[in-house]
């Protein structure tokens, strides 16, 4: 059949792969250009020149007419900036395209109009794009046409990062160096090169586009700001990875199509938790690469959505009452010779390196748990996390009854000589095989789990960039690692220091091991006792940016300079801001001119009721009560509507990012609770066909 989908030939059939530059490019040029991809360097101008023909000859044979540094700046999102390959035209009037490895390598988009946290001058607007060669070119196609997308990192005229990517790359660097110190202690002399690969899965709801567009909420915010629950909602637990309806699964495989043109190893799809959410996950990645690949993912996943009639949210919770969306970051270490660091072994007591690697990753998590809080932390996860649907608030780690039984081992006796095995699984029904069980359990719980060969950070939010807990979770395991190394290297017996080190460490950080329930109260009272932070919302995580020991990690390897951080903090109060003002003046806004003048033709329409009931001679006591209760509810929400409006107004006299963030937080935001409360149960009481904006029963039951 002519339609039948070869996966196999469409696969990053718009990504300048390594095999197409091989083909395309001079022996030596590729192998210049490999070279520097794997070990660092700087292109040629001369090479850089042969590299962009071929790349722009590829393109233009593929449809492409611009091209753009592609890049990620401090809005959390990406940015573009067009240009055509034209030149002027010659002497005869023809039009010749080219693209110079000058343009390759180096952009300049005007960046005076990106956050920047106060780093530069307002008038200072010269900023540089430069071509980050680790991470392949690729061409977008839509309305505008077919573009060339070279991915690139951000940077100031001073050379302040304003970007994710330059951060996120130095910490590679940083990780990397540090690992390799490690495994050189096990004699592993080979590797010249550790790469942390991330597998970022993808939570994400489809709302129908025409009800979508009738709440400016989640046109101006992504999330409902009025709202309840219908009478049922996930409490069955009949979505979770049940059948995919027709018109999300005719999405899913338009979205897998673009995503695997796009070189995206889109893998798993499913049904999530809740009613209208799905989940999508890829393969592991390069870090950086997996970094932009996700970026990728949320922008298809938008744009395929509008082909399709539907809407696709991203915030972590557009909808109270049912579960919010989150991205599960899955992070590990390899060297270059195919050697997991993360990989425990089929008997994990007796594997030293693995034991000296998880023993500097707790310390890691345990030393900057509120840093790696602050990494996951935005407006919209602040809904999520801490909820019995989400990870808490408290960073823990997860390690299965396997390891943390070798770990208790090793803290109580100082030697682990075994360590529990998985079994066998009786599945008890002689058609089905029996299997071997792994070791240990998963825990959906926990913010920080392992699970296999791998960590999952399952805090950071579904709207994000996975930069920035990449970034911090590079570099705090880079500190750790060398700072074993340190003590090792200069050791004279280095099995009994080596041995030393995994009990001192396991010993001290021992703490912030959890394998229980993370919702419980009890697990609350637990961490505090245990003197574990629980930072609960993104305006109390900034700080954790500037803190001395933050400053120090990120200066030490080079990541970030304190005032990159600064102005980093500074950012997140702004974004926090700016945010809390729009849903509360977009909340004003539907309150004032759609649901309480909605209301108010109810009670009219119910008080002319009432009358004609009472003329005609019968009981209006329902009809009257039920008008007195509306009304009260009514004059409820308008005096919440004018104390939203008086709180919102004063946003403005606040000085200070972090006083009008938590002026916000504290202020703003309980005043927009307090006008919710009596609207949705205004909903409630309404006659449906006079209630103004689609509810939640339309929302996510009618997709």
């Amino acid at each position: 059949m002519s339609d039948i989908l070869n996966v196999e030939e469409i696969f990053a059939s718009k990504v300048f792969t390594l095999g197409k530059m091989k083909e395309r490019l001079p022996k030596n040029v590729y192998k210049e250009l490999k070279r520097i991809m794997d070990q660092g360097g700087e292109l040629s101008l001369a090479t850089a020149d042969v590299v962009a023909k071929a790349m722009k000859d590829w393109a233009v044979e593929n449809g492409a007419t611009h091209f753009t540094h592609w890049f990620q700046p401090l809005t959390g999102i990406t940015a573009e900036k067009h240009d055509a390959f034209v030149t002027h035209p010659d002497a005869e009037g023809r039009m010749l395209l080219e693209f110079s490895g000058k343009e390759l390598i180096k952009g300049e988009p005007d960046a005076s109009s990106f956050p920047s946290g106060g780093i530069r001058a307002t008038f200072e607007a010269r900023g540089y794009t430069v071509w980050d060669i680790t991470s392949p070119a690729f061409l977008k196609e839509d309305a505008t046409g077919v573009i060339l997308c070279i991915p690139t990192a951000f940077c100031s005229y001073k050379g302040e990062a304003l970007d994710k990517k330059t951060p996120l790359l130095r910490s590679m660097e940083a990780v990397s160096h540090q690992a390799l110190r490690i495994v050189r202690l096990f004699g592993d002399n080979t590797a010249k090169k550790v790469t942390p690969s991330v597998g970022a899965e993808q939570e994400y709801f489809l709302i129908d586009r025409q009800k979508y567009l009738q709440r400016d909420d989640l046109i101006f915010t992504g999330r409902t700001l009025f709202g309840v629950p219908g009478p049922k909602g996930q409490e069955m637990d009949d979505h979770y990875f049940g059948t995919i309806r027709e018109r999300v699964g005719s999405y899913m495989k338009d979205l897998n199509v673009e995503l695997w043109k796009l070189g995206v190893t889109a893998k798993t799809q499913h049904n999530e938790v809740a009613p209208a959410q799905h989940e999508l996950a890829p393969i592991y990645e390069t870090a950086n690469i997996a970094v932009d690949h996700n970026q990728l993912v949320m922008e298809t996943m938008k744009k395929v959505a509008g082909r399709h009639g539907m809407t696709c949210l991203l915030h972590e919770k557009p909808f109270e009452g049912v579960n919010g969306s989150g991205k599960h970051d899955n992070w590990s270490l390899t060297t270059d010779t195919g050697v997991n660091m993360l990989d425990p072994g089929d008997t994990p007591n007796a594997n030293i390196q693995f034991l000296l690697v998880l023993a500097c990753i707790m310390k890691a998590v345990d030393t900057h748990a509120d840093l790696l809080r602050q990494s996951a932390s935005d407006v919209g996860n602040d809904h999520r996390l801490g909820a019995d649907e989400a990870p808490p608030a408290i960073i823990s780690m997860f390690l299965g009854e396997q390891l943390e039984d070798v770990v208790r081992q090793l803290v109580e006796t100082g030697e682990a000589d075994h360590s529990i095995q998985g079994g066998k699984l009786e599945t008890g029904v002689s058609t089905l095989p029996d299997f071997v069980k792994d070791a240990t359990d998963r825990n959906r719980t926990s913010p920080f789990a392992f699970t296999g060969n791998k960590f999952e950070f399952r805090m950071v939010g579904s709207s994000d960039s996975v930069a920035d807990p990449n970034t911090t979770l590079n570099a705090i395991v880079a500190e750790a690692f060398c700072e074993a190394a340190d003590i090792l290297e200069k050791s004279d017996d280095f099995e009994m220091a080596v041995h030393d080190l995994i009990k001192e460490y396991m010993t001290k950080y021992r703490r912030i091991i959890f394998n229980g329930n993370g919702y419980s109260e009890e697990w609350v009272a637990e961490a505090e006792r245990r003197g574990l932070p629980n930072i609960k919302s993104m305006v109390e995580a900034s700080c954790a940016l500037t803190t001395e020991k933050s400053i120090r990690l990120f200066e030490k390897f080079g990541i970030f300079t304190e005032a990159e951080l600064r102005s980093r903090e500074e950012i997140l109060y702004e974004t926090y801001t700016k945010t809390i003002n729009i849903e509360a003046k977009t909340m004003a806004t539907m309150a004032r001119k759609q649901i309480l003048p909605a209301v108010m033709k109810c009670t009219k329409t119910l008080a002319d009721t009432v009358i004609a009931v009472r003329e005609a001679g019968a009981d209006a006591s329902v009809q009257a009560e039920t008008l007195i209760d509306i009304s009260a509810k009514l004059a409820e929400a308008k005096n919440a509507l004018v104390a939203l409006e008086e709180k919102t107004a004063g946003i403005s006299a606040i000085q200070g990012g972090k006083e009008k963030a938590f002026y916000c937080k504290d202020e703003v935001f309980t005043a927009m609770a307090a006008l919710r409360e009596p609207v949705d149960a205004l909903e409630t009481m309404v006659d449906s066909a006079a209630w103004p904006i689609p509810t939640y029963a339309e929302l996510i039951f009618e997709v």
